[in-house]
């Protein structure tokens, strides 16, 4: 895949499907061609298992306290939201076949390597394993594109994980994220993305974990090229992420917001656009107010500015006060120069 040429296309929309899936390989891939239909460009899935992601242990450290995932263990929690790795290469071939995009997030070298094998044809890295340069080193060292959340790290962080993918010379895009589930619009802080854009001098975008779609359009509106939002058919198909993913209206509407947002964006252009020009008319202009005789001067009483357009530009105004009619000029008349001189 070339992301950087497919960016110059228009922002890229991600459907992450995570754990949305809910064990279902059907659902899984009901929820592609919905994603599909809703207007993503790419569906995105995890590979990991609990066992690659951590150990079966339940001490304090192990054991989730607050947030969306108060209550759980680490290890259970990754066995009910991992996507089993056999689906994978069915789920890429579905992909195929409806013509939507597809990519992974890896979590570890076994994960890398059993994507490489089915055909991935670019990388996810999270914004939990951005300080994980071993990792991001050897994705990197596939030589495919790679997409890069950045959620919770500071840009120091960043700019050690950028340099460990740029000494392999990939191609880069990164994600302004929030890694809270949902993010607050509060503690987005969209500005980042240009800052972000003007000190890595690659594409950036937003991960979008907030609930609805003003994240997302504004983040357009301010220099995105890439979204990703959490998708799934229904919230009331409870799964780890279902709590803080979308909904195919939702996808579809925020996806139309975004394509409007696009057009509206346009370039920089201070010329009269092709709906303008016919309302130019409605400007003002100079014109007789009242009938004026050959040999009369020009005045403030007999001359106005005044709506529409058809006559003299205001700024001739003053220009024109105390000149003298050439000819008779009926009240009505749009101003010409042709019609005011010296005799």
């Amino acid at each position: 895949m070339d992301l950087y040429n497919r960016l110059k296309q228009g922002t890229y929309i991600i459907a992450e499907m995570s754990a949305n899936h809910a064990g279902s390989i059907d659902r899984a891939k009901e929820i592609m061609h919905a994603a599909k239909e809703s207007g993503a460009d790419c569906i995105k899935i995890q590979t990991y298992t609990a066992d690659t992601m951590t150990i079966d242990c339940h001490n304090q450290y192990f054991n989730i306290t607050d947030g969306t995932w108060e209550g759980e263990n680490l290890y259970y929690l990754y066995c009910k939201a991992y996507t089993p790795w056999e689906w994978q290469a069915e789920l890429l071939a579905e992909a195929k076949k409806i013509g939507i995009d597809f990519f992974s997030t890896p979590f570890d070298k076994t994960s890398v390597d059993f994507l490489e094998s089915i055909g991935m044809d670019f990388y996810k890295i999270a914004s939990f394993e951005l300080v994980d340069l071993p990792l991001i080193d050897y994705v990197a060292s596939k030589g495919k594109p790679i997409i890069m959340s950045t959620g919770m790290a500071n840009i120091g962080e960043i700019q050690e994980a950028v340099a460990t993918i740029q000494k392999h010379h990939n191609q880069l895009a990164l994600l302004k994220c929030s890694s809270a589930y949902p993010a607050l619009s509060s503690q987005m802080n969209l500005k980042t993305i240009a800052n972000m854009k003007e000190v890595f001098g690659v594409p950036v975008g937003l991960s979008d974990h907030s609930m609805g779609s003003v994240g997302a359009v504004t983040a357009v509106a301010l220099g995105a090229s890439i979204i990703e939002k959490h998708f799934c058919i229904s919230r009331a198909i409870k799964n780890p992420d279902s709590t803080f993913s979308m909904e195919p209206a939702e996808f579809q509407s925020m996806v139309q917001d975004i394509r409007q947002a696009e057009k509206a964006i346009g370039h920089v252009n201070y010329a009269v656009t092709e709906d303008e020009q016919e309302n130019i008319i409605f400007r003002r202009s100079i014109f007789v107010v009242e009938d004026i005789r050959k040999g009369e001067k020009l005045t403030e009483k007999n001359t106005r500015i005044i709506r529409p357009g058809y006559g003299l530009k205001p700024k001739y105004y003053e220009e024109v006060l105390g000149q003298t009619a050439l000819r008779d000029i009926e009240r009505g008349t749009p101003l010409q120069f042709n019609m005011i001189g010296t005799l």
